[in-house]
């Protein structure tokens, strides 16, 4: 009698909670339609508040990588700010608290796992609003040298002059120094020679800087500028420097193709002589592997 008698009370028992339940949501009914309502109109809000901040950023000429990483940020932080407001319609504060809390805990220990992922992803969002560095831009760093295709949260892709893609972790970008082309229009070429030890060394400098000066144009205050280095092995070597539009690594080997060529004939014309090594070898031996006959 007595089992039954418990058993008939824990059944009322759930029936009363489940009654309970059922009392609270048919309450809390019209405040979880329009939180999800909220909800679902914060999500919309976000997409097309993206879409308009694209647009806002492509008007005024913002990079790819920027207009990208803003309207990402945009979006969650709108999709967020919508769950938090529709938490607080459900009047479940204290389940926010423990969210809040939940997730600074989970946060610690994602980024103590994922510390190079991290410290990539912040490089990224640093590399994207930096004006030095720029899709379009030719650039050297980490032993590469190309194009920047793309720049996303991870990594940089590089386009070198082979056709190949190399991809950067952006960490390596912002530790390490690069060099970029494109960011100034001019750049200063230098063309290293010889000529022989006869030559009159005036007139080479003279000549050479008249032929520099005929075939790049200099601007302003540039000039083209000649300095003997030293006495070499076999000529006295000299470096030449002049100034021509430059914006990628291949402007650079077309200007000294092009110095190269028009110093080889302006010397050839003059008679003057771009020396290379000579080895000059001795066959005279006066050792003899037989001794000479003494005589008697």
């Amino acid at each position: 009698m007595s089992k039954d008698f418990s058993l008939n009370e824990s059944i009322r028992g759930i029936w009363d909670k489940m009654a309970s339940w059922l009392d609270s949501l048919i309450l809390n009914l019209p405040n979880f339609i329009l939180a999800t309502i909220i909800f679902v109109i914060f999500i919309f809000i976000a997409k097309y508040a993206a879409k308009l901040l694209d647009k806002i950023l492509k008007r005024k000429g913002s990079q790819d990588s920027i207009r990208h990483i803003s309207t990402k940020v945009a979006k969650v932080f709108i999709i967020l700010l919508g769950f938090f407001v529709a938490l607080g319609l459900l009047n479940l504060d204290t389940i926010l608290t423990s969210v809040l809390a939940g997730a600074g805990v989970i946060g610690l220990a994602i980024g103590l796992a994922l510390q190079g992922t991290l410290s990539n992803t912040f490089s990224g969002v640093i590399l994207s609003f930096l004006p030095e560095l720029q899709i379009g831009d030719w650039v050297e760093t980490n032993g590469f040298a190309g194009e920047v295709i793309e720049i996303n949260l991870r990594n940089i892709v590089v386009k070198e002059s082979d056709n190949n893609y190399v991809m950067i972790p952006n960490s390596k970008i912002i530790e390490e120094p690069f060099k970029n082309f494109t960011r100034t229009a001019r750049s200063r070429v230098m063309v290293n020679c010889g000529v022989s030890y006869s030559s009159d060394l005036e007139f080479v400098q003279k000549l050479t800087t008249e032929t520099m000066q005929a075939l790049f144009a200099q601007r302003g205050n540039e000039e083209v500028e000649f300095m003997y280095g030293e006495f070499g092995d076999s000529s006295i070597n000299f470096v030449v420097r002049f100034w021509t539009d430059v914006t990628r690594n291949r402007d650079v080997l077309t200007a000294k193709n092009k110095a190269i060529i028009a110093i080889k004939k302006a010397y050839d014309q003059n008679g003057i002589n771009i020396p290379f090594p000579i080895r000059t070898i001795d066959f005279t031996n006066k050792l003899s592997i037989n001794e000479p006959k003494k005589e008697e």
